[in-house]
């Protein structure tokens, strides 16, 4: 009789073999992506399969209203931990009936006080963002993914994006707005259902649910690193040019 000796040792080393392969493989392929002028790959969405139980969860979030009044009176409504630390719900700004809607992260202190979107330094810097290329904040509409502010302007949770996601999806719906600037990382993996960075998808239109859609750096990431202004602005002037 023969016995064959199949150790971790030999196990892992096959592996590793195949993952060096793979990567290999690869790296390949982007860059023969990039010979032809091509910067981003999407996988497809058919082939992410999200698990059984967070799509149950996710079906079970859908929501539907008739109105910007009885979606605004649910999510006033909704019961969240955030509500235990935040002084007001922050829902909107701005008319609906504009062209472009804009989407940020979540409020900070000033927002909270206040209970409006980007009232604070970061919002001092969009609307001037906005006007240095002949856009007024009156004529936009703002709103975040979170309703409430995290304590610390702490980065918000995923659980807190899935219970907000489906109330800031149906007020797009409600709004139906031109186009969607989306405003950091938070916003645009949410909406647009990406791992990408937003530094790999700023400035690149896109579509959400038929609609032009652009993301930016947020604001106060911009207050923080502000040598990517001048990038950012580049952004704005692609929206400007959106509405044509």
């Amino acid at each position: 009789m023969f016995s064959i000796k199949f150790t971790f040792a030999s196990a892992y080393d096959t592996i590793f073999a195949m993952s060096e392969y793979l990567q290999q493989t690869s790296r390949l392929l982007l860059e023969w992506y990039q010979a032809f002028g091509i910067e981003h790959v999407f996988y497809s969405q058919k082939s992410i399969q999200k698990p059984a139980k967070k799509q149950q969860e996710l079906d079970n979030c859908d929501v539907n209203f008739t109105t910007l009044e009885d979606l605004k009176d649910a999510v006033f409504k909704l019961d969240c931990n955030l509500k235990k630390t935040a002084k007001n719900v922050v829902f909107s700004d701005g008319v609906p009936e504009a062209e472009i809607m804009i989407i940020g992260e979540a409020p900070g202190q000033e927002e909270d006080e206040q209970g409006k979107p980007f009232v604070g330094q970061s919002g001092k810097l969009l609307d001037n963002m906005l006007l240095s290329v002949g856009i007024l904040r009156s004529e936009v509409y703002i709103s975040n993914i979170l309703f409430w502010r995290p304590p610390g302007n702490r980065t918000p949770s995923p659980e807190e994006v899935t219970m907000c996601l489906p109330y800031v999806k149906e007020h797009i719906r409600l709004v139906k707005p031109k186009i969607l600037l989306l405003l950091g990382g938070v916003a645009v993996k949410a909406l647009l259902d990406t791992t990408e960075s937003i530094t790999r998808l700023r400035g690149c239109q896109s579509f959400y649910d038929g609609i032009k859609t652009i993301a930016t750096f947020h604001p106060s990431y911009l207050l923080r690193s502000p040598a990517q202004k001048a990038i950012a602005f580049k952004d704005f002037i692609a929206l400007k040019r959106m509405l044509s």
